[in-house]
Order: structure tokens, then C-alpha cells, then sequence
């Protein structure tokens, strides 16, 4: 137990530059105090302790503002990063090394008691406001950028971005250190429309060259009618 709390607050520091006291991390993150409530919770869960489960992840709910299903499976390592607002769902499976960012949704899409939530693998990394729908997996070392709707499977290695996500790049090898800078992911759409105004700006200049032909052939023509 004592080892899991270390791996805890260890992935603070790890992730947040701003962390600058153990006593800090400990009473000053809602997202390990999230993390920690969902430990106590999940083993009650596990030992059948139905109501006692609720309770704790309830509290847990109103105190920091995580909402953590005490049946969701989390490994160590987890980080959750300006929590308010996440949403971890029942049959949600978290491994190791994870960050979730604000406003992170791991959501169902059945009312069937089945496995209907993601799971997430080891060193995942998902952006503020991002949705993950449904029951597959996202692949070890990805990152989902922040407002994407993520409804199917993740590939490892890979960026994920858009409405709904879409994979935008694949690495063959993971990064040696975790890529938080969720500003230089690829854009798709911004591209796209990049594009869109190179053309534009291409079919501009072949009419204002056309026109100018024409006007000069049209200025031709009336000096010949003159002569």
C-alpha cells in the first residue's frame, strides 16, 4: 500500500513543474487526493462491499470534484492533473504511468453490464475535455489531444485528435520522457483548410493573369479597329 501511495505522489512530481514540496503534493493535488479515495473505495468494491464503495467514491466526488466509478481498475503511476470535472466509468481499465487532464471523460455507450468503458494502456496521455466512448483500447505511449471524441481503437504510439479522433500520426518507437506539450500536435482540419486557401489563393492568380491577357488582347483589338 505504502509503495502505491510513493508511485502516487512520485508521478506528480514527475508531471507537474509546479510541485515543489512533498507536504504540498499531499495536501494540496485533488487529483491524488481523487486517486486515493478511489484506492479505499475500489477495495471495498472488490470485497463485495457494495454501499461502503459508493459512499467513499461519492465523497470522494464531492471533496475533489473526480467522479471515479469504485469499480474502475487504475494502475500506479496515475496522474490526474487539475481533476475537476473527469469522469472515470465502471469497467474503465487504467495501466500504468496514465494522465488524464480537466474535464476527461472515460464514458460508456451501452446500458448493458458489460464491459462498456476504455482502457486505457501504460503512458497514455489525455488532453483537457477529451471523451473516450466505449469499450476498446488505447494503446500504450498515445496521446489524444484536448476536446477530441475518441470512439474507437487507439493504436500504441499514436496521436489522436479531432471530432471524432481521428489518428493524425504514428511513432514506431515511444518517447524516453512523456510529450505533454498538447499545442504542437498536428492539426488536421487546420491543414485542411490551409490547403483549401492555397488554392484559392493559386486560382486568384491565374484569373488576375487571365484578366490582364485579356484586357491586353481586348486593347488590341480596338487599336486595329481603329487603324
Amino acid at each position: 500500500m505504502f509503495s502505491r501511495l510513493r508511485s502516487d505522489i512520485q508521478a506528480v512530481f514527475d508531471r507537474d513543474p509546479a510541485a515543489r514540496s512533498t507536504l504540498e503534493v499531499i495536501f494540496c493535488y485533488p487529483g491524488l487526493h481523487a486517486i486515493w479515495f478511489h484506492r479505499v473505495s475500489h477495495w471495498f468494491w472488490k470485497r463485495e462491499l457494495w454501499f461502503c464503495a459508493r459512499l467513499t467514491s461519492h465523497w470522494g466526488r464531492f471533496l475533489t470534484g473526480v467522479e471515479i466509478h469504485p469499480g474502475a481498475t487504475i494502475g500506479k503511476g496515475f496522474f490526474i492533473d487539475h481533476g475537476m470535472g473527469v469522469v472515470i466509468g465502471e469497467t474503465a481499465e487504467i495501466g500504468e504511468n496514465v494522465t488524464l487532464y480537466h474535464g476527461v471523460t472515460l464514458g460508456g455507450v451501452s446500458w448493458e453490464k458489460v464491459k462498456r468503458h476504455p482502457t486505457l494502456q501504460d503512458n497514455v496521455v489525455i488532453g483537457s475535455g477529451a471523451k473516450i466512448l466505449g469499450p476498446f483500447t488505447v494503446g500504450k505511449d498515445s496521446k489524444v489531444g484536448s476536446n477530441s471524441v475518441v470512439v474507437k481503437e487507439v493504436p500504441a504510439n499514436s496521436t489522436v485528435v479531432g471530432i471524432p479522433g481521428r489518428v493524425v500520426m504514428t511513432t514506431e518507437k515511444p518517447q524516453e520522457r512523456m510529450d505533454l506539450e498538447h499545442g504542437r500536435m498536428p492539426d488536421p482540419e487546420a491543414k485542411a483548410i490551409s490547403c483549401l486557401f492555397d488554392q484559392i489563393r493559386e486560382l486568384e492568380r491565374k484569373y488576375n493573369a487571365l484578366a490582364a491577357d485579356h484586357e491586353l488582347l481586348k486593347n488590341q483589338m480596338g487599336q486595329r479597329r481603329e487603324v
